[in-house]
């Protein structure tokens, strides 16, 4: 019987495959065969095993693969090392401090690289314009090992209101706030994660009930001062209002999935990824899924990922290591968070945001990184006692494994 940690790596895997299949499908384009000649449009295709996102599969498998060989049980003793249950205050904020500037980089002169008329991504230095990196991506991951460390580092005083929760809430806040300012979804997808951690560590939810107004008065300030934002809340309200405008978007993701219906137009043989349906490739790569594989190949993917999200949970449910189980629930819970609100978003569920679907959509980044923190789930399990399947069988908790 397959292991948590096998079924995990499996379906990254199996995702990661199809990303690559679908990717390069959704960036067919149409083109003349003879530009000279009166414009007889053909389909020009691009070999799937020399494309940009064939490489990244293989940067992200192998990440997955150093995630995995980390010895994470040894690391999470020598953090645990001398708690006395009121530490964690100064890796805190230095860790949120890090993060702030590394998000901040995309302000740079000379290293910034907008998109659409956004900020979000940086040049690597030497490597040409046409490679770059998400820094929101590194916070993503990033803080949920802050979090998790400061939660099992403090967890005598976690429940407390000032000396627990307040200082965490104003390192996420800190983080999530600056990401906002370009990327709404991602810095939303990165509080509520971070809350979610620390409930579990222990904080109580009336401590955060208190907190709820100025969220929202915060939310919707961020929407307001920001005109395209707002056009998206009117265009998820009522697309069909302005079609060839704010609601085009909405409304061609939908055209993409109804167009596919049981089993699709067939793999390759989608019709909205000509010009119709934008960002087909990364945020609606799932429309296009549904067009071309029909409602069978979105219930392979949609089966895929919770495969992945239960092996997840069951490593996190039997680990006894207080960090180690808090970095396992941050990782799961950002893959089905991040999951739920773009499925959301492709079926017109959820207003338009930048939203990528996990170890689908195109980018480099997020797949090496997202497949690197699933190693880490591969790592958790492989340090674990063998007769921790009874827990996974919900039997309670087991010690953990002291091979680090």
């Amino acid at each position: 019987m397959l292991r948590p940690g096998q079924v995990i790596a499996l379906c990254v895997f199996a995702l990661l495959t199809i990303g690559v299949v679908m990717v390069n499908s959704a960036g067919m384009a149409v083109a003349p065969v003879d530009s000279s000649l009166d414009s007889v449009p053909s389909v020009s295709t691009r070999s799937i095993l020399l494309s940009r996102s064939t490489v990244y599969m293989g940067l992200a498998i192998l990440a997955m693969g150093v995630g995995s060989m980390l010895p994470v049980r040894r690391a999470a003793a020598v953090l645990a090392g001398g708690r006395d249950g009121r530490e964690g205050l100064a890796p805190l904020m230095v860790g949120a401090g890090a993060l702030v500037v590394v998000c901040a980089l995309v302000y740079v002169p000379g290293l910034s690289r907008e998109v659409n008329g956004s900020s979000r991504w940086l040049r690597l230095p030497g490597l040409g314009t046409e490679l770059s990196l998400q820094p929101s991506e590194l916070a993503k991951w990033g803080l949920v090992v802050v979090i998790a460390w400061y939660g099992a580092a403090r967890a005598r005083v976690i429940h407390e209101f000032w000396a627990g929760l307040v200082p965490a809430l104003l390192a996420v806040g800190a983080v999530a706030g600056f990401i906002i300012v370009e990327d709404l979804g991602t810095g939303t997808l990165i509080a509520a994660v971070a809350c979610l951690m620390l409930l579990a560590a222990g904080a109580r939810v009336w401590h955060f009930a208190m907190f709820v107004p100025l969220a929202v008065l915060g939310l919707v300030g961020a929407i307001l001062t920001s005109p395209y934002r707002v056009k998206r809340i009117l265009a998820f309200i009522d697309p069909y209002a302005d079609p060839q405008g704010i609601g085009y978007h909405a409304i061609q993701s939908l055209v993409a999935i109804a167009g596919g219906k049981g089993f699709g137009r067939g793999l390759g043989h989608g019709l909205q990824k000509f010009n119709y349906l934008p960002e087909d490739t990364t945020d609606f790569i799932f429309a296009i899924i549904c067009e071309e594989l029909g409602i069978a190949g979105a219930a392979v993917v949609i089966g895929l990922f919770g495969a992945l999200l239960w092996a997840g949970f069951v490593v996190m449910r039997r680990e006894s290591d207080a960090m180690l189980r808090l970095v396992a629930l941050g990782v799961v819970g950002t893959v089905a968070l991040q999951a739920i609100i773009n499925l959301a978003v492709v079926t017109a569920l959820a207003p338009t945001k930048g939203i990528a679907l996990p170890l689908l959509s195109s980018g480099g980044t997020g797949w090496i990184l997202t497949a690197f923190s699933m190693g880490l789930l591969v790592a958790i399990d492989r340090t674990q006692t063998e007769d921790a399947g009874a827990t996974a069988r919900g039997l309670g908790a087991v010690p953990a494994s002291s091979a680090y």
